[in-house]
Order: C-alpha cells, then structure tokens, then sequence
C-alpha cells in the first residue's frame, strides 16, 4: 500500500468512525432531522428486535420521536466498532460496514428524581452499512439487535406509571 492509500483509508475510517458517533447523538439529543440527514436517500432502519419498526430513515424517525417522549434522558454508547470496507463498482472503499456493540441507560419522563439510576438500561449490537456519496459517507442500513435489557420490576416502556390508566 502507498502512504497515499494508508492515508485514504484513514480518513475513510475517520469519517465513518464520525458518522456513527453522529448517529448516537441525534437520538440521544431527539434530533431527528440530523438523523434523517445521516442517511442516504434509500437508507434504511430496522428496529424490531428493541420492539420497534423497520423502514426509511423518515419513517423510523418518525417512530423514535413518539418511543423517546417517554425517555428525556438517554445517552447511548456505542464500543467496539469494527470497520471493514468494500467495493462498489470495481472501487475500493465505495462501501463499509461497522458492527459495535452499544448500552443504553435511559430515564422515563415523569421520574421523581430520587435516584440517579437509568430506569431503564439496554444493551446490543448494531450493524451499520454505509455507502460513499457526494456527501461523504451515510448510512445505507442500520440494523439494531438487542440482547438484553432491564427495568425496575413493573416498570417497562409499555407499562410506564405515567401512561397507566
């Protein structure tokens, strides 16, 4: 390789290592619009292993802004990345994919500020496809797997005290 490809490649590393912190931002912030914007035209989300939708990065948006009223506070982390590049059309680098792993910790609305605990923490592995535009790197497919999660007994995202009738 020539210090000009190693060089390439990590900028191409840097910008999608960017994107994907970009990512947890804008949900954690409820940004939607940075969101829909980190994706690329035909960019798609599948959230139904955390008991959400798959669709278009408008479509899931749209989802995640109705989910996260319940949670004000979330500050998702998302680790171990490991990125490998592809090929689109004989091009090397046109593509990439990242798996990590994330956790979590979030707050329902309505809490009594008791304690400073998440009410609600989760934790999984994402995948995440990208695709090089005339923009720079967006996200092609986001594809979340939840393994695992945990509530205070009787306290779940569809049996939260504020919205019991």
């Amino acid at each position: 390789m020539t210090q000009r490809v190693e060089l390439a490649t990590v900028m191409d590393r840097l910008a999608v290592d960017g994107l994907i912190t970009e990512y947890a931002v804008a949900v954690d912030d409820g940004d939607w619009a940075a969101y829909r914007g980190l994706f690329a035209p035909d960019g798609r989300a599948d959230y139904r292993s955390a008991g959400g939708i798959e669709g278009d990065a408008a479509q899931v948006a749209g989802w995640l802004t109705r989910s996260m009223e319940l949670f004000p506070m979330r500050q998702h982390l998302i680790v171990n990345r490991r990125v490998r590049f592809g090929h689109l059309e004989q091009d090397t680098g046109d593509t990439a994919h990242v798996q990590a792993d994330y956790i979590n910790p979030m707050r329902f609305a309505g809490h009594d500020g008791g304690s400073t605990a998440p009410d609600f923490v989760c934790g999984g592995r994402y995948a995440f496809a990208l695709v090089r535009t005339r923009d720079g790197w967006r996200l092609s497919e986001v594809v979340v797997q939840e393994k695992w999660r945990r509530a205070p007994e009787g306290l779940t995202p569809d049996r939260h005290p504020s919205s019991a009738t």
